[in-house]
C-alpha cells in the first residue's frame, strides 16, 4: 500500500491562490475565519494519521451554516476541492488535505441550540465535542451515548462522517443509532434537512446513507441527537487471563450467553503495562490479557449480572477476577483504558488498526495478528472493543525509519484482509479515508464499488468533496 498517493494539485489553482483567499474573505463575517499564512495552515496539514502531511491552499472556519453554504458555492464555481474537517482526530487520513484544496472546518460552530428532555433530544451544532454534548445535559441526568476514546476532542461532525463508536456502544449503538436528524450543506451550497426530532422518517433512509459517508456528500452543520437517561449505577470488573486466546474465548462466551454488558474491552500484556505505568489504574501486571467488563442498572441488577459473568469467566481459568468496589476504582479503571492510545504514544510511534470481526473468531484472529507482526519483526499491542469485535491492534514502529513505515503498512493490510476473510469488515469506527481506500476491493466487488460511486456522484457530481479518499484511485481517475 502507498497511502500518500493522492490526486496531483491543479497548478492553475495554485497560481490563483492570492485571488482565491481574497474572495473567501468576502464570504465570512469574521476575517480571522480565513487562515492563509504558512504557520496557520500547518496546523491543518495532517490529522491523527500523522505520518502523512499536505499543506492546504487555505483554511476556512465558518461560524454559521449560511457561511458554509457561501463557501461551498464559491468552491464549486471555482472548481476548488474541499476537505471537511472536525477536530482532525481521524486515524485513517480522512481529513488529509490537498495542496489545491480548501479545508472547511466546523470547530467554531459548537453551540447547543435546543434541549428537549421530554422527547430526549438535543439539537446542536456539529463543531461541539462529543463529550460536550453529555456535559450539556448531565446536570439533568442525561448523557449522549457514543464515546470514542477521543471524545474530549473529537467533534460530532467527525463522528457523523465516520459513524464513530466507543467503549459503551456495545449496549447503546454507534453514531447512526443515536442521531435523528441533520442539517447539511451540499457542494453547490444548497442547505438540506433530513430527519428531525422524531423517529422513523417516511421514505428512504437518507440519514443512514449520510452518516458514515466521510465528507463525500456534504458538510453537516447541525444535528438532532438522542440523549438518554443516565443509569442508576454502573460498575466495571477486571478479568485477567494467561493468554490472549483465553480472554478472546471468554468474550465470545459472554456475548454468546445473551448478556450485553454496557462495555467489554480487551487489553493485552504490552498495553496493560503501558497503561498502568501512565494511569496507575491498579491493573494486574502478571497476566497476558485483561478484560474490562462494565454493567449497569440497580445495585441488585449489577450484582446479578456480575455474578453471571464471573461464572462464565471461571470456565476459562482466569488468573484475576476483581470487581470495582468504589467510584474511585471505577474511574481509575476507565482512565487507564481511555488513556491507552496516548499512553502508548509515549513509548513508540504506532499504527492504529480498525477492523471488525465476528466475536466467535476472536481467539484465532488474535493469534494470527501476533503471527503477522512477528513475521514483519514488529511489536503489537492490542486494545479494542471486544464485545462487538471491533479490533484496534497498535503496530509499533519507528516513523523516522522508512523501512519500518512500509513494514507497518504491509502488516496492517494483512490484518485488515484477515478481518474480511473471517467474515468481518475493513473498518468499525475509524472510516476508510486514505488508509483503507485501496483495500476496498478486498471487501467489495467492482459492482459494489460502482454502486457506491453512483451515490457519490448524485451528491457531488464534480468530485470536489474530500477527493482522494474512500474509493480506490483507479476508480476516481475515470470520473
Amino acid at each position: 500500500m502507498s497511502f500518500l498517493v493522492l490526486p496531483d494539485p491543479d497548478s492553475g489553482v495554485l497560481a490563483r491562490r492570492g485571488k482565491i483567499v481574497s474572495q473567501l474573505r468576502r464570504l465570512v463575517s469574521n476575517k480571522s475565519s480565513i487562515i492563509d499564512d504558512e504557520d496557520g495552515r500547518r496546523a491543518f496539514e495532517t490529522d491523527a494519521l500523522t505520518a502523512y502531511r499536505r499543506m492546504p491552499l487555505a483554511v476556512v472556519l465558518p461560524e454559521t451554516t449560511e457561511e458554509v453554504s457561501s463557501v461551498l458555492k464559491f468552491c464549486q464555481r471555482e472548481g476548488l476541492p474541499v476537505v471537511p474537517r472536525g477536530a482532525g482526530t481521524s486515524l485513517c487520513g480522512g481529513a488529509l488535505p490537498l495542496e489545491d484544496s480548501i479545508v472547511v472546518g466546523v470547530s467554531r460552530m459548537n453551540k447547543v441550540l435546543d434541549v428537549n428532555y421530554e422527547n430526549r433530544t438535543a439539537c446542536v451544532q456539529t463543531g461541539i465535542t462529543n463529550l460536550g454534548i453529555s456535559s450539556a445535559v448531565s446536570g439533568a441526568g442525561f448523557f449522549y451515548a457514543p464515546d470514542p476514546s477521543s471524545q474530549l476532542a473529537c467533534t460530532l461532525a467527525g463522528n457523523l462522517a465516520m459513524n464513530s463508536g466507543g467503549a459503551h456502544c456495545l449496549k447503546y449503538g454507534v453514531t447512526t443509532n443515536n442521531v435523528l436528524g441533520i442539517k447539511m450543506v451540499l457542494m453547490d451550497g444548497e442547505i438540506i434537512e433530513i430527519g428531525g426530532g422524531h423517529l422513523d422518517m417516511p421514505g428512504y433512509d437518507l440519514l443512514g446513507l449520510i452518516i458514515g459517508s466521510e465528507g463525500q456528500f456534504g458538510i453537516t452543520t447541525e444535528a438532532t441527537v438522542r440523549i438518554l437517561r443516565s443509569a442508576e449505577a454502573a460498575r466495571p470488573m477486571l478479568l485477567g487471563f494467561n493468554s490472549n486466546e483465553a480472554a478472546g474465548a471468554c468474550v465470545a462466551a459472554i456475548i454468546g450467553s445473551g448478556i450485553i454488558p454496557v462495555a467489554l474491552e480487551f487489553m493485552d500484556k504490552p498495553a496493560i503495562h503501558v497503561c498502568e505505568d501512565f494511569a496507575k489504574a491498579g491493573y494486574p501486571l502478571d497476566v497476558e490479557a485483561l478484560l474490562i467488563v462494565e454493567v449497569e442498572g440497580s445495585e441488585d441488577e449489577i450484582d446479578d449480572l456480575l455474578g453471571k459473568i464471573t461464572q462464565i469467566a471461571e470456565r476459562h481459568d482466569p488468573l484475576v477476577v476483581r470487581i470495582s468496589q468504589s467510584e474511585e476504582q471505577s474511574a481509575a479503571i476507565w482512565k487507564g483504558r481511555k488513556s491507552a492510545f496516548g499512553a502508548m504514544g509515549r513509548i513508540s510511534d504506532y499504527y492504529c488498526m480498525d477492523g471488525t470481526i465476528p466475536t466467535s473468531r476472536l481467539p484465532e484472529v488474535l493469534k494470527e495478528i501476533s503471527r503477522i507482526c512477528e513475521q514483519y519483526k514488529l511489536r503489537v499491542a492490542n486494545i479494542f472493543h471486544a464485545g462487538d469485535g471491533n479490533l484496534h491492534p497498535l503496530i509499533l514502529y519507528d516513523a523516522n525509519n522508512s523501512e519500518e513505515v512500509e513494514k507497518a503498512e504491509r502488516a496492517g493490510a494483512e490484518i485488515l484482509k484477515l478481518c474480511v476473510d473471517v467474515g468481518g469488515c475493513l473498518t468499525g469506527e475509524h472510516g476508510v479515508g486514505i488508509e483503507k481506500r485501496d483495500l476496498m476491493t478486498v471487501q467489495f466487488s467492482h459492482t459494489d464499488i460502482e454502486q457506491q460511486i453512483r451515490v457519490k456522484r448524485a451528491f457531488d457530481p464534480d468530485w470536489l468533496l474530500n477527493p482522494g479518499k474512500v474509493f480506490p484511485l483507479d476508480y476516481q481517475k475515470t470520473r
